[in-house]
């Protein structure tokens, strides 16, 4: 889910993410997996942005993984092979604190081969950075701070002065998820305003998915529009009854037909209101 995040984040607000990665707000577009022949090869977490004259290549990681160095030569010799003219930016990007030295890893070595790029632990990084442009405001309380509640409090004060609705609202459920790896649910509720996160894309696309599903439904009996919208609510009203239950959310998703991810976002809006 946080990898998702993330994604989400780097590919709605490009700009703000190629001003800290890369010194200069530039226009980057979406580079398909498929452009470097990357599937099956872990491309649902691969972000993959470019421009006229390079890619960035980000990875965001909750844990450690002993297999990063590999992946970042194989995306670059495969991009390499397909753009030989363009400059690769590779950056892995740890969001939790961890004392592994593998967080320290930015150079995959053989003999006869060594390729190096760039790491990124959040917990070093000031915190000033993310609080300067909208996309990164969500990663600001994972920064180096002593009270990333305070920072979550500074964060709020910046998303409510967002005048646009829709970027308002997916900043702040963004920041409401990533806020949960170091602040506990009731301070995040406490903190940020959950009627808001209904407006994000996320929440809409667990609503939207529940339509269609009763759509079909409702095609069969003649009665496709009204049955959609009971469907989509009823969807959503059972995943909230039973995450009172304490139910895994595999079993909800088996239940409801929505998928874990949706179900992680559906159950930290939930826990924001």
């Amino acid at each position: 889910m946080f990898d998702n995040i993330c994604k989400f984040l780097v590919e709605n607000f490009s700009s703000d993410f190629a001003t800290w990665l890369l010194g200069e707000s530039i226009n980057l577009t979406e580079l398909s997996p498929k452009e470097l022949s990357l599937e099956p090869i872990r491309a649902d977490a691969l972000i993959l942005l470019q421009s006229e004259q390079s890619i960035l290549h980000l990875e965001f990681q909750t844990q450690v993984d002993a297999e990063i160095p590999f992946r970042m030569i194989d995306y670059r010799l495969r991009a390499y092979r397909r753009f030989p003219d363009k400059a690769m930016h590779q950056v892995v990007i740890y969001l939790k604190q961890t004392n592994s030295n593998l967080v320290q890893q930015n150079t995959f070595t053989i003999p006869g081969t060594r390729h190096e790029f760039a790491v990124i632990r959040l917990w070093e990084q000031p915190t000033e950075v993310f609080l300067r442009t909208p996309g990164l405001l969500p990663l600001a309380v994972l920064s180096n701070t002593i009270d990333p509640e305070v920072i979550l409090t500074e964060v709020a004060r910046e998303i409510n002065g967002i005048t646009e609705l829709r970027t308002q609202s997916n900043i702040a459920a963004s920041t409401a998820i990533l806020a949960g790896l170091v602040l506990d649910k009731e301070v995040i509720k406490r903190v940020l305003r959950s009627d808001i996160m209904r407006e994000s894309a996320i929440y809409q696309d667990i609503l939207q998915e529940g339509k269609a599903e009763g759509k079909a439904e409702g095609k069969a009996e003649g009665k496709a529009e009204g049955k959609a919208e009971g469907k989509a609510e009823a969807l959503l009203e059972v995943a909230k009854n039973l995450f009172s239950t304490g139910m895994p959310l595999e079993q909800i998703g088996r239940v409801t037909g929505l998928s874990i991810e949706q179900l992680q976002y559906l159950q930290a809006s939930e826990s924001n209101q």
